[in-house]
């Protein structure tokens, strides 16, 4: 039983190795027909790699203060302020937004609406426009972009001129980000694909990067990006403390003019009345001078508490330093001709070999 086994075995081994045989001589026998197809892809490979446009992508290295700064400027304030007096308690509370969050208002549509309007100039100095003429009027397209556009423009063109709608040149100024037209909302979509932030989780360096047909524009926008995130950034963590600013300095502008006014009540009463006899006089001076003593207790204490708001927004105003600062890339970042050639080729080599081995023998069997 046993020896017959092995005999069973070695003859399906030797089928195995014979049908291999025979499927590597079937392609070898159609090599003609693989090198045409390969040929051919390889030009199709080169038309689409020469036919879409060159695009560059500009980055930049941001990293944030860390908690462990933050930690002791807290403490330093805390202390100072404890010197004078005042406690302002627990200024280092937790974040709510996180690095993580980064992307998401990169790509939100208010942050979108205020890169539309930047002035961008091209490398050859030929433009000079907004970001949203450029990536309306001024985008390349590989051509079968146009071809297949084309049904769909005819058919608006005849809506609209069935419609009685006049051709209109699409106007930019007054988006209201509440409610976007269908162009405006094409355009913002356009520019939050071409615009990434990335946050390295062990290092927590920020990445920002912006890719576009034009080296200058690619870098001017990531520069701007850059700029107005960390504005985003600024302007939410120092929220509270710049409102806690704003409600110091009224108390202390409305302490000073109060101690100021009784100040010189108190003077002009002292000048009017040098010899005082009566009690009713000395009663008033009295009065006076305690209003006048209070009022100074006061704007002190405001006076205090108002360079302690002042040191709060400091506190909290975070601090980037720019590891890798926008530079304007020289060479395209698409498309890969090579990879793109090397996907032609390998996948009409692999269909090629396909249909030698499998199509052929479907046809004949279907017909």
């Amino acid at each position: 039983m046993e020896d017959n086994k092995n005999v069973s075995n070695k003859n399906n081994l030797k089928e195995q190795e014979i049908d291999l045989v025979e499927l590597a001589r079937k392609i070898w026998d159609n090599k003609r027909l693989i090198f045409k197809s390969c040929g051919w892809a390889a030009l199709a490979g080169l038309l689409v790699g020469f036919s879409i446009p060159k695009e560059y992508t500009t980055k930049v290295t941001l990293a944030p203060e860390s908690s462990i700064s933050g930690k002791s400027m807290s403490g330093g304030l805390s202390a100072l302020a404890s010197m004078a007096g005042i406690n302002i308690g627990d200024t280092q509370n937790a974040d709510a937004l996180s690095p993580t969050l980064y992307p998401d208002i990169v790509k939100s549509i208010p942050f979108a609406v205020e890169m539309l309007d930047v002035k961008v100039s091209s490398i050859d100095d030929k433009l000079n426009t907004t970001v949203y003429e450029y990536l309306d009027k001024h985008q390349k397209s590989p051509w079968w972009s146009y071809v297949m556009s084309a049904p769909p423009t005819a058919i608006r063109w005849v809506m609209k001129t069935i419609d009685g709608d006049s051709d209109k040149d699409e106007e930019k100024k007054d988006i209201n980000p509440f409610r976007l037209t269908m162009e405006q909302s094409v355009i913002i979509s356009t520019l939050s694909d071409r615009i990434k932030v990335e946050e390295n989780k062990k290092t927590s360096v920020i990445e920002i990067s912006v890719t576009m047909q034009d080296p200058l524009i690619s870098a001017t926008l990531t520069d701007t990006v850059m700029v107005k995130l960390q504005q985003y950034i600024t302007n939410y963590r120092t929220n509270k403390a710049r409102k806690d600013l704003e409600f110091s300095e009224k108390l202390y502008n409305e302490a000073m003019e109060k101690y100021h006014r009784l100040q010189q009540e108190y003077a002009e009463y002292m000048d009017k009345n040098q010899a005082i006899t009566m009690n009713r006089a000395k009663t008033q001076l009295e009065r006076l001078q305690n209003e006048t003593s209070l009022a100074f207790n006061v704007f002190n204490q405001t006076s205090q508490q108002l360079q302690v708001a002042k040191a709060k927004v400091q506190e909290h105003t975070p601090v980037y330093t720019v590891v890798e600062a926008p530079t304007v890339p020289l060479r395209a970042a698409k498309p890969s001709k090579p990879l793109i050639l090397i996907g032609f080729v390998f996948m009409a080599a692999v269909g090629s070999c396909g249909w030698i081995l499998f199509g052929k023998d479907l046809k004949d069997a279907l017909k």
